[in-house]
């Protein structure tokens, strides 16, 4: 059986940075509040919506908010993404070595997807995982359940991502959890959450992918 290798998509294989950055401030606007800080925003790549826009509009306000920001993500905020350079070499690698690839994403499957296809790495993944629109599955560690229970046989798992989310949400499903530093997190979050290995770039996640099932 192959090694299933699950990919968080902000800030792993895509940097997201403009896009989501300016559909949050988008959305906080049209609803009357202020831009939020540099920090904030920072800190609201890769956690799901329905938990960051509380923090800034509350919760009453949180649907009308995350409404707004796909209004503008499905316009352009979508093609406002840049994949890290080495990313589509480090993808073709594993899926060269007896992996089966997939994107487990707190994004809405459906925008995941269009990024994927749209930026050339569809070709290396056998499905997206996301949320659905009002925020099912939007929880790393269900996701990764709901992935695990449609894809039973593996030989081995591994999730990579760059925030805490990825890494917590994998060790609740025994799925071998490796940061990114180049991503959104820190070496001390990625570390606390229970890395066991951090690539420091794309050209690094091959190697350290691979020595996990060797």
């Amino acid at each position: 059986m192959p090694t299933h290798v699950y990919f968080d998509l902000d800030g792993t294989l895509t940097d997201p940075y403009e896009g989501i950055t300016r559909c949050f401030v988008y959305a906080v606007e049209k609803l009357g509040f202020p831009a939020p800080s540099e920090e904030f925003l920072l800190s609201c790549i890769g956690p799901p919506l329905y938990d960051t826009f509380p923090e800034i509009v509350g919760e009453a306000l949180t649907l009308q908010a995350v409404d707004l920001y796909r209004e503008r993500f499905e316009e352009v905020g979508w093609l406002e993404n840049i994949p890290y350079d080495g990313i589509h070499k480090a993808l073709e690698a594993i899926a060269n070595s007896d992996c089966t690839l997939y994107v487990a994403t707190s994004k809405p499957r459906v925008a995941a997807a269009r990024i994927v296809e749209h930026f050339e790495m569809g070709q290396y993944f056998e499905r997206v995982f996301g949320c659905e629109l009002d925020g099912t599955r939007a929880n790393k560690a269900e996701l990764l359940k709901y992935a695990i229970d449609e894809n039973p046989h593996a030989a081995y798992r591994i999730m990579i991502g760059d925030r805490k989310h990825d890494l917590i949400g994998a060790i609740a499903n025994d799925i071998c959890p490796i940061g990114v530093s180049y991503g959104y997190g820190s070496i001390d979050e990625l570390t606390t959450a229970g890395a066991v290995a951090i690539a420091e770039s794309p050209a690094d996640i091959a190697a350290i992918t691979m020595d996990q099932f060797r």
